[in-house]
This record gives C-alpha cells, sequence and structure tokens, in this order.
C-alpha cells in the first residue's frame, strides 16, 4: 500500500510539472497587461476576457483567416502525407524491384539530414519555379508532401506492413488479384492504424510548424496561426502579452480535439509499426 501510495504521489508530482505551463498560459490569457507585469501567480486578480476579442481583432485581418489558412494547410498536409508515404511504403514492403534495399537506406538516410540544412536550397528551387509569392503560396508547404518526402511516416508504414502476413497477398493472388487490387483491398484496410498515426502526427508538426511557413509566407493574409502570433510583438519590441497569450490558448484547441479524437487509434498504430522504445 505504501508503494502504491508513493507511486500515485511522484505520478501527481509530474503531472502537476507538465500541466504548469498549460495552467500558466490560461491565467495569462485572462490577466490585464498591467498584471501580468506584475502578478506572478498563475490566476489573475482581475479577469480580462477582452483579450480574447482583442487578440481576434488586432489586426487588418481578423485571426480566423489565420486559423483557416492553418487549418487548409494541416489537412492538406495530412493527405499528402498519408498518400504518399502509403504508396511508397507499399513498394518498399510488398513490392520486389531492384535495389529496393538500397533505396530504402537512402530514405532512411534522409532522416540524418536536419531540416535547416534543406530549407535553403528548397527555397532557391521554389524561387526559381516562381512558387514563392506567387498566387497560390502554399505550393512550397504542400506539393512536397505529396510526393512522399516525410522519410519517418514511410518507415512507420513499411514496419507497419511488414506485420501483415503475406499469406494474404498471396492469397488474393490466387483470386486474380493484381498488386493494385491487394494494395487497394487488404493492405488500406489494414493499415488504418498506421495512416491514423501519421494524420495525427502530420497534422500536429504542420499546425505548430513555425520556421517553414515564415520562410514561404510573405503576405500577412497568408499567414498562420504560428506565424501570426509574432504579430502581437511590434518593432519597438513592445508584446500585446494578453492578446497573445489568449490566441496561443485558443491555438491548443483544434490540436487537442484531433489528438483526443484518434488517441486510441494512435497508440494502436505506434505499438504495430515496430517503433516501440
Amino acid at each position: 500500500m505504501s508503494r502504491r501510495f508513493w507511486r500515485l504521489v511522484v505520478l501527481v508530482l509530474i503531472l502537476a510539472v507538465v500541466l504548469y505551463p498549460l495552467v500558466w498560459m490560461l491565467g495569462t490569457s485572462f490577466k490585464s497587461r498591467e498584471e501580468i507585469a506584475t502578478n506572478i501567480g498563475l490566476w489573475p486578480d482581475v479577469f480580462t476576457p477582452a483579450n480574447f476579442r482583442d487578440g481576434w481583432q488586432n489586426f487588418d485581418v481578423s485571426f480566423g483567416r489565420f486559423f483557416a489558412n492553418s487549418a487548409m494547410v494541416a489537412l492538406l498536409t495530412v493527405v499528402g502525407n498519408a498518400v504518399s508515404c502509403l504508396l511508397a511504403a507499399y513498394a518498399f514492403a510488398r513490392l520486389r524491384f531492384r535495389m529496393r534495399k538500397v533505396w530504402f537506406a537512402v530514405m532512411i538516410g534522409t532522416l540524418l539530414l536536419p531540416g535547416h540544412v534543406l530549407i535553403i536550397p528548397q527555397y532557391v528551387l521554389f524561387k526559381q519555379l516562381g512558387w514563392v509569392g506567387g498566387d497560390w503560396p502554399y505550393l512550397p508547404l504542400l506539393v512536397p508532401q505529396f510526393l512522399a518526402t516525410e522519410a519517418f511516416f514511410v518507415f512507420l508504414m513499411v514496419q507497419f506492413m511488414r506485420g501483415i502476413p503475406y499469406e494474404l497477398d498471396e492469397a488474393a493472388k490466387i483470386d486474380g488479384a493484381s498488386p493494385y487490387t491487394v494494395f487497394a483491398h487488404v493492405i488500406v484496410p489494414l493499415s488504418r492504424p498506421a495512416l491514423v498515426t501519421t494524420a495525427i502526427f502530420s497534422f500536429i508538426w504542420t499546425w505548430n510548424d513555425f520556421f517553414r511557413q515564415l520562410v514561404f509566407l510573405s503576405d500577412l493574409q497568408d499567414y498562420t496561426v504560428p506565424v501570426a502570433l509574432t504579430l502581437f510583438i511590434d518593432s519597438t519590441s513592445e508584446s500585446a502579452v494578453g492578446p497573445m497569450f489568449a490566441m496561443s490558448l485558443l491555438s491548443l484547441v483544434p490540436v487537442f480535439l484531433f489528438f483526443v479524437a484518434f488517441q486510441r487509434l494512435l497508440v494502436e498504430g505506434i505499438n504495430t509499426s515496430g517503433i516501440k522504445g
């Protein structure tokens, strides 16, 4: 009983440390500018819900536009990663072609490259294609996702597909199924947990992405939420901290809801994809 009690105490303390930043941000979003500078406690002495109104209407463009931009980019990224990475994983996991292991190793090797190293050549390429600052500024953010450039998700799906019995493929081929039919009617339905895992991580990483979106987006009406949050700090370094934390708090809601909706399938996908710790 004593051991269970102390274990519970340790878990509660860890939970408190993990949740402290979120609770602090929640309290700060309801503090006035003066109270933020003087009150270091978690909760405000006087609630200031106007921070949400001011943050939503702080710019020439409503903050709802930034939410819509982020949602569009994140959802299209989810679709692109799910489709392209699933196709690439099927080729590596189930098809036989020359130098398959070599190409798979090359793909895994790309995981060693930091994203910041690739951003300059990507910017030069997209600039030459006329995608940067063009009529559709989101092309540099979306097109690569439809070309299976996320090696982590390809690897995750390959590991998952290797756990699917090959006898299912053979049985389908005996019935006259082509590789395309096997993919559509055998692999895709059984790969749902891996697809959901890919979708959740793609959504969260894209929604929270700041650097790439800052590099490729230049017009105010095209900004996403992470980039728009920096606008609360003006050229004189004066911050509208209350509205900024209010909008930051709202920006967590889509990620939280997306995670809660698919939490069970996320755990199932990780446990069956060969990437357990």
